[in-house]
């Protein structure tokens, strides 16, 4: 469910530069095209002894490094080479370069190969085949791909098109003084400030070659846990600059050089890698100063604590395709300059910083490109602080740790609590924006239920994920204390002798695979929770061999092991009843064939037996009436439209007769099409699309006309629809069903607004599962009765449901149906 996934500069990091929050990635002017002090291009490496003896690299290589802090145009460039000591047949040798030199990174060109060597150069920015001496040499960075003539310092230093020079060893062409002379073993490196002073040797110093591509790769590998060996002085960049005033980075897909930090966190589990901050914060509230650094499988080797000063390749890494992304360094390498020192203090996230507007819109479209207003908009507020150290205080918890390691808390919790603890979800408009999950960068989640609480301070870096959105990453030691605060099961009362009970409950894939454990738990919802209903409707009953796609279709061994499981728990014998779904076509788990079942109690209950005249399986019920014009079922048990389009990939609507004390009730067990593909709420596309909505919606239409025929054909037939109709109360499929109240009263609705909720996702109490009623029955007693939602330990992800049907005092108000829509 958790899925987080996600260079390094050498040791010549450019100096600080200060540069704006909103630093665009365009290209840079060009220079002045001669070897004068360059502010932006410059050679800052050179290795002639690859593969030669006693050399640990294979090739020779120069490295070339951006001073500026906008990327430096490369196309139609070149690095040439000339021998130290040119003569008159001396030819200057042309490498062509490509693509462009990243703000404040690297453009690694790799030449000529010996016969030695044991390590190869990361991957190239570009490659020639110049074989250049180890000890002296000069190579040029030039303005084209035409070789240069020059054969002095006065005329190569002159050339318009000589963008910089380097001459080292006992070079003849140079700037100043040569740089000193390398070796099989050394290169030559410009110093970590990248200082151009128009002298070679002040300029650079020999030492073990640095090899550096533009991603920030290494010849060791690049990422190694954080890598060492990095800057030791600040590049031109802070992490305000990284992250800038929007959702992306100005900087992304660029190499960034020594940027300074302290280390806040470390994730030392599933994707590795640690935050940094920096403790001298910009004025831009929209800037935030922290960052993830991503070290992928490796663990990583800097502490919290730590000051650093970090080089990789700026991303933005999207955990889904819909998902907004999280900014961050890949293929680090850092250089540790202090250990323990104090942390920036936390933002404290409550009622005062957090805005009540949830987030920006974009008629649909992406938010991304639009500027962060962190005091109107929570999205905002999350984004323009994300990687930064926050904390909550006192949180209760709104959604139950999951097998992830995954809880939400509130950190407003006086925002639309429920009484058991949660917070209910009440409209597309009305999102909880104090809601924020708590996901241990250590895996040390405390397993909690709603309503129980963090007491204290919890503390963590700001992340995001496709599971739920923005969240806090605290350690053990960061965690506040676990306090449980004894949330218990409900159980609901049983029915009296005149009342029919009819309940429904998703029961997860349900198969005889499944544990004894699950079953007994499923049972006991059904014996003590619920009271043994007279009807219960079932979703997600698989078949006999569960997700094995064999051609099973049967579901009698799941039914037989989860109603022995039911008398095993003190309950009633229940005989069932269910149409086999033809192989693979009505959706869920691959393989399962999951349907519909009704369990019903033979001695509360009657089941009126009806065959169908055609394939049950794909033959549309229909409403008939009998020789004394009283209204039935073609068949019961019957589906509605199964071969319509509304049902592709689908569960479709069983409905059932049943004779209770001398009156019939029609029951309709459904389980409408899930919310898959749906984009999420906290997403970067606002309003979120909403996509499976539609075919709900035609869902929808279907059973309303059906119960339309059947109220047409009897004003006063008493129906009960109830299942997972995988909708809200207030959404246009359930308002489409229930015909705006006037059909079906949803009777979620009659509850009060804090206790309309079945199923708890990404901390929102919320409402899937449904008993709707006909006009006729205006006598009930209706309960959602929550055991599994708000738990941490679940039989099921759903609560069941239950009403209470008291017959013979039914007002029998009679329908008036409108014409059908």
């Amino acid at each position: 469910m958790q899925i987080h996934r996600p260079g390094a500069s050498r040791a010549a990091g450019a100096a600080f530069i200060a540069a704006t929050a909103t630093a665009a990635v365009i290209a840079a002017p060009l220079p002045a095209a001669f070897a004068t002090p360059s502010a932006s291009a410059v050679i800052s490496e050179a290795y002639g002894g690859g593969g030669n003896s006693g050399a640990t690299l294979t090739n020779d290589f120069v490295e070339l490094a951006n001073r500026s802090t906008a990327a430096y145009p490369l196309d139609g460039y070149s690095l040439q080479y000339l021998p130290a000591s040119a003569s008159a047949s001396s030819l200057w040798q042309v490498t062509p370069l490509t693509g462009s030199l990243p703000a404040g990174g690297d453009y690694l060109v790799s030449e000529g190969a010996g016969a030695g060597g044991t390590t190869a150069l990361p991957t190239a920015d570009a490659s020639g085949s110049i074989a250049m001496a180890a000890g002296s040499g000069t190579v040029a960075l030039v303005k084209g791909t035409t070789a240069l003539t020059c054969k002095t310092i006065a005329d190569c230093t002159g050339d318009a098109n000589v963008v910089d020079l380097l001459g080292y060893g006992t070079a003849v062409v140079r700037e100043g003084t040569a740089a000193p002379t390398a070796s099989n073993t050394t290169s030559v490196s410009r110093a970590a400030s990248l200082a151009d002073t128009d002298d070679n040797s002040a300029d650079f110093t020999a030492g073990t070659p640095t090899p550096t591509n533009s991603a920030g790769d290494t010849a060791s590998g690049g990422s190694s846990g954080g890598g060492t060996g990095g800057p030791t002085a600040p590049g031109p960049f802070r992490i305000h600059d990284i992250q800038g005033t929007t959702r992306i980075s100005p900087l992304k897909g660029q190499s960034v050089v020594g940027v300074p930090g302290i280390v806040t966190a470390v994730r030392t589990t599933g994707s590795k890698g640690y935050w940094i901050q920096d403790p001298n914060p910009d004025s831009d509230p929209a800037t935030s100063e922290g960052l993830f650094v991503y070290t992928g499988s490796a663990a990583p080797t800097v502490s919290v604590g730590d000051s650093v000063l970090v080089s990789g390749k700026v991303s933005e890494y999207y955990p889904a395709s819909t998902a907004q992304s999280v900014t961050e360094l890949g293929s680090p390498v850092s250089t540790t300059l202090s250990t323990g020192n104090a942390l920036p203090d936390a933002v404290a996230l409550n009622d005062s910083t957090i805005p009540d507007a949830y987030t920006p819109t974009n008629d649909g479209g992406s938010i991304e490109a639009l500027t962060l207003q962190p005091t109107v908009y929570s999205q905002d507020f999350y984004e323009s602080i994300e990687g930064m150290r926050a904390s909550v205080t006192d949180a209760r918890v709104t959604g139950p740790t999951n097998s992830y390691g995954e809880m939400f808390v509130t950190a407003k919790p006086g925002e639309n609590p429920t009484k058991r603890g949660g917070t209910i979800y009440g409209g597309y408009d009305q999102q909880n924006t104090g809601r924020i999950e708590i996901v241990s960068a250590d895996g040390t989640t405390p397993v909690l239920n709603v309503g129980d609480e963090l007491s204290g301070t919890t503390t963590g870096p700001v992340d995001y994920s496709d599971y739920g959105g923005y969240l806090l990453a605290p350690s053990s030691a960061t965690t506040g204390t676990a306090v449980d605060n004894g949330l218990k099961q409900e159980v609901t009362r049983r029915q009296k002798g005149d009342e029919l009970a009819l309940a429904t409950y998703n029961v997860e894939n349900l198969d005889p695979t499944d544990s004894d454990d699950k079953f007994a738990r499923l049972a006991k919802g059904i014996v003590t929770n619920l009271s043994s209903p007279d009807v219960v409707t079932l979703e997600e009953i698989q078949d006999d061999n569960g997700a094995t796609d064999d051609g099973t279709v049967s579901a009698e061994a799941t039914l037989t092991k989860f109603t022995d499981a039911i008398v095993a728990a003190g309950g009633p014998k229940y005989s069932w009843r269910y149409i086999n779904p033809v192989n693979d076509q009505d959706g869920g788990e691959p393989g399962g064939n999951i349907r519909q079942v009704f369990l019903f109690n033979t001695k509360r209950v009657s089941f009126v037996d009806r065959a169908s005249t055609g394939d049950a399986s794909t033959t549309a019920v229909s409403v008939v009436k009998d020789r004394k014009g009283a209204a039935h079922l073609s068949a019961s048990p019957g589906r509605i439209d199964p071969t319509s389009s509304a049902w592709n990939s689908s569960r479709k609507p069983l409905v059932g007769e049943f004779r209770f004390q001398g009156k019939t009730v029609f029951v309709i067990a459904n389980h409408f099409n899930s919310k898959g593909g749906d984009q999420p709420m906290h997403g970067r596309y606002q309003e979120p699309t909403r996509s499976s909505e539609t075919q709900r919606k035609l869902q929808a239409e279907e059973e309303n006309a059906f119960v339309d025929t059947l109220l047409a054909a009897d004003p006063k037939a008493q129906i009960v629809a109830l299942g997972d109709l995988n909708d809200y109360e207030f959404s246009d499929a359930v308002k489409t069903l229930t015909d705006d109240g006037d059909v079906l009263t949803d009777l979620i609705t009659t509850l009060p607004a804090a206790e309309r909720y079945s199923y708890v996702y990404d901390g929102n109490s919320q409402t899937l599962d449904h008993i709707l009623t006909s006009p006729s029955i205006t006598h009930y007693d209706y309960d959602v009765v929550h055991i599994n939602s708000e738990f941490a330990d679940q039989a099921s992800d759903h609560d069941p449901q239950v009403v209470r049907i008291d017959v013979k005092d039914c007002g029998f108000k009679a329908h008036q149906p409108k014409p059908h829509k």
